[in-house]
């Protein structure tokens, strides 16, 4: 992605959602299929050779470190879930669900990896995380954090977890696991072609052309109303060109002398969208819409209702803005 502007650029919507997602969901299927039949070659090279595999080659469960954490987890991700346990030994509720969580990664042979992580050995990956609490399970799906849950739960109920986030690995990432078994290579499996129009309307937006990319990715919906990638990318295009003029100190000093003011909110939130400042955004809007009446609660709820799309329905913190949003209106 290049720079749209001296304020804005790719990098700062990262932490919201990955622009470049959009275009790579088709991409990151088959590089995710190539890397598991390298791996898979190697590895009976290596048994060929009398070479032990190295632990996480196809290891379900396995302990990350700060010096690991890169190629275990945010290299891995490109071709797996990982699901990762924040952990320590002294912990009494760790004790109860690190079992439950190596048991399902066993039961689901290969769907996810479970990444182990002793928030004492490793301070600055919990300081990065900001885990407040555990247990705290997250996962990580092609470089891009997944908020799951904090706290001791029962296996059924990880079980309802894990299943959603496979099914979003696989929709919005194209990140598909399986199991890996050494010395068995699996058949690559055949490049999808991507249609023309999307990837045409993702080319606009990676150029910085939001105006071509937002009528390139409606002219998509218009023929594929459910195109997933498109609606996301659209979500996204519209948002860059909101703010894409604007002067963020004027706004959020506006913003923050008028709670009233409705434009003013509109436009902060799309900042802290765009900042990463997720839940900042979605509660300012709830806000917004709990205090006003008529056409301006109108418009603070489809405001809303489009930064759900770009972050995308199946994301925690946007199921728990739903939640709120329907107490104020109700």
């Amino acid at each position: 992605m290049q720079p749209r502007n001296s304020r804005l650029n790719s990098s700062a919507l990262r932490g919201a959602v990955d622009l470049a997602a959009v275009k790579a969901a088709g991409e990151a299927a088959q590089k995710a299929e190539q890397a598991r039949v390298e791996r898979a070659r190697q590895a009976a090279a290596d048994e060929a050779a009398g070479v032990a595999p190295a632990q996480s080659a196809y290891a379900l469960v396995i302990d990350v470190t700060e010096d690991t954490f890169e190629a275990e987890v945010v290299q891995r991700s490109t071709e797996v879930p990982v699901v990762i346990d924040f952990w320590a030994e002294w912990c009494g509720p760790c004790k109860q669900l690190s079992p439950i969580l190596e048991g399902l990664a066993e039961e689901y042979a290969g769907r996810f990896v479970l990444a182990k992580i002793d928030v004492d050995a490793n301070p600055l990956i919990s300081q990065q995380f900001g885990i407040q609490g555990i247990p705290a399970v997250m996962a990580v799906v092609a470089g891009q954090l997944v908020p799951l849950f904090q706290g001791a739960e029962s296996a059924a109920n990880v079980r309802k977890v894990l299943d959603q986030l496979i099914l979003v690995a696989e929709q919005r990432f194209g990140v598909v696991g399986g199991a890996g078994v050494p010395g068995e290579a699996p058949d690559a499996a055949p490049q999808r072609p991507e249609d023309p129009a999307l990837a045409a309307a993702h080319d606009a937006l990676d150029s910085g052309d939001l105006g071509g990319a937002v009528q390139a990715y409606r002219n998509v919906l218009a023929d594929q109303p459910g195109n997933t990638e498109a609606r996301l990318g659209l979500a996204q295009a519209e948002l860059l060109q909101r703010i894409e003029s604007v002067d963020p100190q004027a706004v959020r000093a506006a913003a923050a002398a008028d709670p009233k003011d409705v434009e003013a909110q509109l436009r902060a939130a799309d900042l802290d969208l765009v900042g990463g400042h997720v839940e900042d955004a979605f509660g300012r809007l709830v806000d917004t819409v709990g205090r006003t009446a008529g056409e301006d609660r109108d418009a603070a709820r489809l405001r809303l209702l489009e930064l759900f799309e770009v972050i995308g329905p199946e994301d925690p913190r946007v199921t728990a803005a739903r939640t709120a949003l329907a107490r104020v209106l109700f």
